[in-house]
């Protein structure tokens, strides 16, 4: 591990962002140019000090799991963030039919998304960035551990992530899942983790079992999707998937019709919901 070099150049990354291209509001004139360190830390999910350590080149080596949200959080490349591997002596992402990297530009647009719920996420379901207002309506998925971020896992396996949605909708939403999943597995004959994945939720969850056995196929589309806040109630949100054909990613885009019930909800969970986030220390 450089220590030396790993600090430079988290220096220099964090040096060339403004806080509106991150999606945060500049607030009070700034001294010198970039993001705040405690702005870089409250992205990626770390604590201020784990991360001042770092670029004070005294830091431990981060894991991988850390070093794939710093590469979020200061916007890499893929080829910046592999640098950023090197210089940790980590081997860098395998470029399978998976990547988990999310590029610059659609960090970006989902960032210019303030008024509106709005996540990434692989096509077998990986969360791989939120906007803040996803955060408040679903949770911070980015700071459960690593395999708690599958949403399709979570749905089978998870008991409280099925209270995110309204009793008589969880049989719908469970069909959805299992046969979204199946399409995926077909298409990837090559790809291991999709099939894993099948393996492990028929292995654990009779019904994920039972829906499986049923052979249903569908692909994530436009749909309409009701959700329980515990704060604000039910909100029906129309869902728009915009589809990363070449990194098999999806920006998933929750809106609320004008004038409705669940528009009014939406606004309101902006200004409730919003006051719970912070970072998660490591």
């Amino acid at each position: 591990m450089n220590r030396a070099e790993i600090a430079d150049f988290l220096r220099r990354a964090r040096a060339r962002l403004n806080p509106s291209d991150v999606g945060l509001t500049a607030g009070a004139r700034r001294r010198t140019p970039g993001l705040h360190r405690e702005e870089v830390a409250q992205l990626a999910g770390m604590s201020v000090d784990y991360y001042a350590r770092l670029e004070q080149s005294r830091g431990p080596r981060p894991s991988r799991q850390m070093l794939t949200a710093l590469a979020r959080a200061l916007r890499l490349t893929e080829v910046e963030r592999d640098h950023l591997f090197h210089l940790a002596g980590e081997e860098p992402p395998r470029r399978g039919a998976t990547s988990t990297h999310v590029r610059p530009g659609l960090l970006l647009v989902l960032d210019r998304l303030h008024d509106t719920p709005a996540m990434v996420v692989t096509d077998c379901g990986e969360v791989l960035a939120q906007n803040a207002l996803s955060r408040a309506l679903s949770g911070d998925v980015l700071t459960r551990p690593p395999r708690g971020r599958n949403m399709i896992r979570r749905f089978f396996l998870d008991p409280t992530a099925q209270e995110l949605f309204p009793p008589e909708d969880r049989p719908r939403r469970a069909r959805e899942q299992v046969a979204g999943l199946r399409a995926v597995t077909a298409s990837r004959p090559a790809d291991p983790e999709p099939a894993a994945l099948a393996a492990e939720l028929r292995a654990a969850s009779a019904e994920f079992a039972h829906l499986w056995d049923e052979h249903d196929v569908a692909v994530r589309r436009a749909s309409t999707k009701r959700f329980r806040h515990p704060a604000i109630g039910i909100l029906e949100l129309d869902c728009e998937v915009l589809v990363n054909s070449d990194h098999n990613q999806q920006l998933v885009i929750h809106t609320a019709r004008p004038g409705t019930e669940s528009y009014e909800r939406l606004r309101l969970l902006r200004v409730v919901g919003l006051q719970n986030l912070a970072p998660t220390d490591t």
